[in-house]
């Protein structure tokens, strides 16, 4: 199933880690992780999530402000039963931690490019394989997945529709454009509309979307440190001037949370 990223041989597993048949060694951090990502497909020193905008993240899902978004996505998971599945930009892991409830007997695997993260997520599943790598150059075999997730995330879609077996698919939950609504309005001048089917028209060939649905709810937040970790861990937290921030931050708001799943298949 792993391949190595310098090469592209497959990986076995030596001593704590693992190797290809070139010698090319890979450590298990003590965490339980494996880092696959070589300085050379860096594009920085600490690339992904900061410390801050992970922890932000955790505090915001653990809070169970999101928890229909995740409860939803891992039935969808689990109707499509898989039998090796990717969550792909797995970040710290909350998402992914339910979907492996959901699956207990296919085989999991979860990467992200962000070591903050995947330092942090591999505790919420340990049973599961936890990567650090690139969502660019995924050290997995071609065809080896039934379900990749995508969670908030951005997608190299060629790399998808390799990773894919034929009639396995992509379950991507992402925002529409009424997401977060009553927040942006509060943040900006003008609220930049977006065309939440835009990545409907990146689908490459071979893959069809195959079905859709959306999830809409009202969120109350009362908490100061919740509207707070809501800012951190979205682009909001650095787009928006900084009094503008503090009045979000400064009285309880009610936002709508409107998440569009889609299930885009590999053909047969």
């Amino acid at each position: 199933m792993l391949t190595c990223p310098i090469c592209q041989a497959a990986l076995s597993r030596v001593d704590n880690g693992v190797a290809c048949s070139a010698n090319h060694r890979f450590d298990r951090a003590r965490q339980g992780y494996l880092n696959l990502l070589p300085v050379q497909h860096k594009n920085s020193r600490a690339p992904g999530d900061n410390q801050a905008m992970v922890e932000a993240r955790r505090r915001f899902l653990d809070g169970g402000h999101y928890a229909p978004l995740a409860e939803r996505l891992a039935q969808l998971a689990a109707d499509r039963s898989p039998q090796r599945w990717l969550d792909i930009g797995c970040g710290e892991g909350y998402y992914t931690a339910q979907i492996a409830q959901a699956l207990p007997h296919a085989e999991g695997y979860a990467l992200d490019i962000s070591r903050e993260a995947v330092k942090r997520a591999c505790k919420r599943a340990p049973q599961l394989e936890w990567l650090i790598a690139s969502m660019a150059r995924v050290p997995l075999a071609d065809a080896s997945c039934d379900l990749l997730a995508s969670v908030f995330s951005p997608l190299d879609w060629s790399e998808a529709r390799r990773l894919l077996a034929p009639g396995g698919g992509l379950l991507r939950m992402g925002p529409t454009r009424e997401h977060l609504w009553e927040l942006r309005g509060l943040l900006y001048d003008e609220i930049r509309d977006y065309d939440d089917e835009k990545h409907l028209s990146l689908i490459p060939d071979g893959m069809h979307l195959a079905y859709s649905e959306t999830l809409t709810y009202e969120l109350q937040l009362d908490s100061a440190e919740a509207r707070a970790d809501l800012l951190a861990m979205t682009p909001h937290g650095w787009r928006a001037s900084a009094e503008r921030r503090a009045a979000v931050i400064g009285a309880p708001l009610k936002v709508r949370v409107a998440i569009r799943y889609d299930w885009i298949e590999r053909d047969r």
